[in-house]
């Protein structure tokens, strides 16, 4: 075979997006064949359209550049979210209850549309598409935001005196304006960026695949290096020089994030767009109830699937193997006397927590639970979202304890800010634990098309928990008396607030309980995942031909 020849197979396997088998090299040579195994196989692609080379793609080599970006969203929207209250209550004269409403309600809305950004970028855009456009969004949102805070015309005058004047119905309609804007930036970038990092290693590799559940907790690491710079820097400069500096620097942030995200594209591999996720499951349901009701048996495996080759009939991505696991079920039956932390920097002990909980259990813990578990892990992602659940019930627990402690107090104010740090570690060390895991889960447990809308799903999750929470917080409220003899008051020495963390923490052990049946029930992600099944159904590096002549190589996947 000619070098002529040699040039002519790979430029039409580049362009096949395909991988051509090491024995039609034939005398191509050993620098061809070692160039096919270095090939991705989970179908992603460089920034040209060819098939993603591991020695110049993805990798730790890619996922700075993403982790930045997500520090920089997580940087401004803990600068928003922890002082938000505190603006809706002093600038823009809202009543605490109702500030408070709100700000669960925006973060709420935030987590939820997660849904949309992820259904354009697995259907339409790309996931890095997708994170350039909604931080061009979020960007727009916070120069209007601060915009809000610095042009008086836009806010109420100062409150000198009782009654305060409220702001106006423009003014309230700009702010809000901005804080949808950005909770629209963030519904594009959340369900979108740990899934486009974890798309830089291919799971076929051994060491890549040890590489992206290190990946997971590093991310989780700058996901909290960016609250915490949010809960403290920032924090002190909207208390010490104002709002407007607040705000404006968050804003630059992001506006840089995004230069950085963009001068990686050469280096990323990136999943191609599959279609509407919601079409394919709807085709599914039609064609099982057609089944159902028809009747059909069938007689292997392979007659499941919807095409003879290897991949799957969306291109680009790879059949799900089969599992046994959804057969019908046979019936048989205060910091020192001259210090104040500001309100809104009290998380800083939760996000401290997981940013020296993340080292210690990348570092050491997992390598000791490899050995004795033989996981590559450490544990399994139901197991490490279980001890999150479990640890969360303790953190409430500690909370109405500490509550009670400082409403019982002669002098409540005088109380340490420390006595908070109890319930702040042990939530951080159930968010290192829970939301790591469900990052490996749900991206895990996802097939190739639906990455971003399964990350959404997990995220959405967050959002409907803090409308609960604003469901909740009115429930008990109306029940108990109203904001001037209830539980939760405008003064929260007034107030009974353990008798609100009580209940949640009988809702936490609930949750705990149940979690725990259905995950004991499942059996795809106990010993090994979907994908764990298909890299043995699929092992194997041998030529075939599919039913159209063309040639490609099947691999492990």
């Amino acid at each position: 075979m000619t070098t002529k020849t040699c040039k002519s197979i790979s430029k039409s396997y580049m362009s096949a997006n395909h991988e051509v088998g090491t024995d039609s090299l034939g005398s191509c040579g050993v620098e061809e064949e070692s160039r096919v195994q270095t090939l991705v196989s989970n179908g992603c692609v460089d920034y040209k359209g060819r098939i993603a080379d591991k020695q110049t793609t993805g990798g730790w080599k890619a996922s700075p550049f993403i982790i930045v970006n997500e520090v920089a969203e997580r940087l401004a929207f803990f600068a928003i979210a922890v002082n938000m209250v505190a603006y809706l209550v002093r600038e823009m004269h809202q009543t605490l209850p109702n500030a408070a409403t709100h700000v669960t309600d925006w973060i709420g809305a935030a987590y939820v549309l997660t849904l949309l950004g992820a259904f354009l970028a697995d259907a339409y855009l790309g996931r890095f598409r997708t994170i350039i456009i909604f931080s061009c969004v979020y960007s727009v949102g916070m120069v209007l935001l601060t915009l809000s805070a610095s042009i008086d015309s836009l806010h109420p005058p100062k409150c000198t005196k009782k009654p305060c004047i409220p702001a106006s119905t423009s003014q309230t309609a700009v702010l809000y304006c901005a804080l949808a804007l950005i909770a629209l930036g963030t519904g594009g970038i959340k369900p979108c960026v740990s899934s486009f990092g974890a798309d830089q290693f291919d799971m076929s590799d051994e060491k890549e695949v040890v590489k992206k559940y290190s990946f997971f907790n590093w991310f989780f690491f700058a996901i909290n290096m960016g609250a915490l710079l949010g809960i403290t820097l920032l924090v002190y400069i909207q208390v010490e020089f104002g709002w407007t500096w607040g705000f404006a620097i968050p804003t630059v942030a992001m506006f840089c994030s995004i230069l950085i995200l963009a001068s990686g594209f050469p280096k990323y591999r990136y999943q191609k767009p599959t279609g509407s996720v919601f079409t394919r499951f709807f085709q599914v349901v039609v064609a099982s109830l057609r089944n159902h009701y028809k009747g059909v048996e069938v007689g292997r495996g392979g007659d499941l699937y919807e095409v003879n080759t290897r991949e799957s009939d969306i291109f680009g991505a790879r059949k799900l193997a089969h599992t046994e696991q959804y057969r019908p079920p046979k019936w048989i039956g205060k910091l020192g006397p001259h210090f104040e932390i500001p309100s809104g920097s009290v998380p800083v002990f939760s996000a401290i927590n997981a940013l020296i909980l993340v080292p210690v259990y990348e570092i050491l813990i997992v390598p000791y639970l490899r050995i004795k578990t033989g996981h590559p892990r450490g544990i399994t992602s139901l197991q490490r979202m279980g001890i999150g659940l479990f640890v969360s019930i303790f953190a409430l627990f500690s909370a109405a304890l500490v509550e009670k402690m400082r409403r019982n107090h002669s002098n409540p104010s005088s109380l340490s800010v420390f006595w908070l740090f109890p319930q702040c570690f042990l939530i951080g060390t159930a968010e290192v634990f829970t939301y790591v895991g469900q990052l490996e889960f749900f991206y895990d447990e996802a097939s190739d098309g639906t990455r971003s809308i399964s990350s959404a799903l997990f995220l959405s999750e967050i959002g409907i928990g803090s409308w609960i929470s604003t469901a909740i917080v009115k429930i008990i409220e109306g029940a108990t008396g109203g904001e001037k003899k209830g539980w939760l008051r405008d003064d929260l020495n007034k107030s009974k607030l353990d008798y609100f963390y009580w209940i949640l923490t009988g809702i936490s052990g609930l949750n705990f309980l149940v979690y725990t049946l259905v995950a004991w029930k499942y059996k795809g992600g106990i010993d090994r995942s979907v994908r764990d099944e298909s890299a043995e159904e699929l092992q194997g590096k041998n030529l075939q031909v599919d039913d159209k002549g063309e040639l490609f190589k099947s691999v492990a996947f």
